[in-house]
């Protein structure tokens, strides 16, 4: 067995010889036989070891275990680091489940152990049986491919010497040394949903298949071995697709809808875990309602779950930690010409000149001798009409807008400057017909807007 341990975490685990390592010990079987192995290791590999143990306060039995792991690792000549929180109180005041409070108490405790104490990474003692556990829970839950790929050798700090090792191994090995260990009698409740699969779903799906287990763990590792490749893919695709920035992935939904399904889904995912800063809680059924929305014939849709806010804003796509902020409403009198302060740092510059200057799409000129002071710049109502250049009729500016693809928060930000109820001009977008200078010349009134920034995000 030790030179089973000793391949895999050179190969699988990738812990070079002279590494630190932070040995996670509870004090059950698993966990001991991890710290006696790797301590049989030290000496040839070699290895620094040091051990932690975390007392999570949630049985009046807790603190005899603290000081059983304190004798193991006095009689092994390990270091030992012990922490404490009360979990319960923990779980109620982030309103999180026992479970999920426990596990990131844990981690935060095991993450600053080894930085405090310059630990290569953390060794944790799941075995096979954990393996096909946390499979099974992933699946139940409802996890894709990536989930189902469970736990890997190495992920991150974290590393599981053990993890292709069957328990009763493990026990024997335990036996062989004299090794004692205790149990943990809340691995027996069955309020847990992991300790229901352990107890009650794996023996079951024994009845079927007696080596449902190491079955498990082999589907398991061909699961991995892809999933590999798929990050590989996933990157590259996200990489043409789209943009990450702090809080926000933007797509172009062309190129993400050019994508195999398989792909796509992969890429979102990716762009969910970049948004919400983990991997925990993103489901399948999160992923399937986003693609619906992405592939929608409504152009612009909003999705809100588990702390990430969609938007499809026609053809682009965001997934972003928080919705954007619709701009506050506004009006502003122009009594003559000048340079005038709109909202979100733009400026309207008003000016009367002798000769045309030309109009462009930041620019437009009107006959001053047909349209006098004061004029008005607002934001956009509810019922606005205006005459387009180019059109006999007139047009309702918020089909002005669909036509346009404007998103809906750029709409309220988009300035409408206005002269005796007219509208005369959506800044940037488009002039109403007449009212142009003439062509025997005379005094023009022409009017300068400072370009916006296109993304609905600056509305916020």
């Amino acid at each position: 067995m030790l030179a089973e341990v000793e391949r895999t975490l050179r190969v699988s685990c990738r812990v070079s010889p002279g590494s630190k390592l932070l040995v996670a010990v509870s004090g059950g079987g698993d966990s001991i036989a991890l710290l006696a192995l790797l301590r049989e290791l030290a000496e040839n590999y070699p290895l620094t070891l040091e051990a932690a143990h975390f007392d999570h306060q949630m049985r009046t039995t807790s603190a005899v275990d603290a000081e059983f792991v304190r004798n193991i690792c006095r009689q092994l000549n390990v270091p030992l680091r012990v922490g404490s929180e009360n979990v319960p109180a923990l779980a109620s005041q982030r309103g999180r489940g026992l479970e999920e409070a426990a596990r990131h108490a844990r981690r935060a405790f095991l993450e600053k152990s080894a930085t405090d104490l310059g630990c290569d990474a953390v060794a944790l003692g799941h075995h096979q049986e954990d393996q096909a556990e946390t499979f099974l829970h992933r699946l139940i839950r409802g996890s894709g491919l990536s989930g189902l790929a469970a736990m890997r050798f190495r992920s991150g700090l974290y590393v599981r010497p053990l993890l292709n090792l069957p328990s009763v191994r493990l026990r024997g090995y335990l036996q062989a040394r004299g090794l004692s260990c205790v149990e943990d009698e809340s691995n027996a409740d069955r309020r847990f949903t992991r300790n229901r699969i352990r107890h009650e779903l794996v023996p079951l799906l024994q009845t079927f298949n007696p080596q449902i287990v190491p079955q498990l763990n082999a589907l398991i590792s061909r699961i991995a071995c892809e999933e590999d490749f798929w990050q590989q893919e996933t990157l590259r695709a996200f990489t043409a697709s789209g943009t990450a920035s702090k809080g926000e992935v933007c797509f172009e939904r062309s190129t993400l809808l050019s994508l195999h399904p398989a792909l796509r889904m992969r890429v979102l995912r990716h762009g969910l875990i970049l948004v919400r800063g983990q991997v925990h809680g993103v489901v399948a059924v999160h992923l399937e309602a986003i693609d619906a929305q992405l592939q929608s014939p409504v152009p612009q849709s909003d999705l809100a779950f588990g702390g990430v806010w969609s938007c499809r804003r026609y053809d682009r796509f965001f997934l972003r930690r928080e919705p954007f902020l619709t701009a506050d409403s506004y009006a502003v009198e122009i009594d003559g010409p000048g340079i005038f302060a709109l909202p979100r740092g733009r400026e309207l510059k008003v000016s009367l000149i002798s000769r045309s200057g030309g109009e462009g799409r930041q620019a437009v000129e009107f006959d001053a001798g047909k349209v006098s002071f004061p004029l008005r710049v607002r934001t956009f109502r509810k019922g606005d009409r205006f005459q387009p250049s180019g059109m006999a009729g007139h047009k309702k500016v918020k089909d002005f807008f669909v036509d346009e693809k404007i998103p809906r928060e750029e709409r309220q930000r988009i300035p409408l400057v206005e002269w005796e109820g007219q509208i005369l001009w959506i800044a940037g977008w488009r002039r109403c017909a007449g009212l142009a200078p003439g062509q025997d010349g005379g005094t023009v009134l022409r009017l300068e807007v400072s370009p916006s920034d296109p993304s609905p995000g600056n509305g916020g």
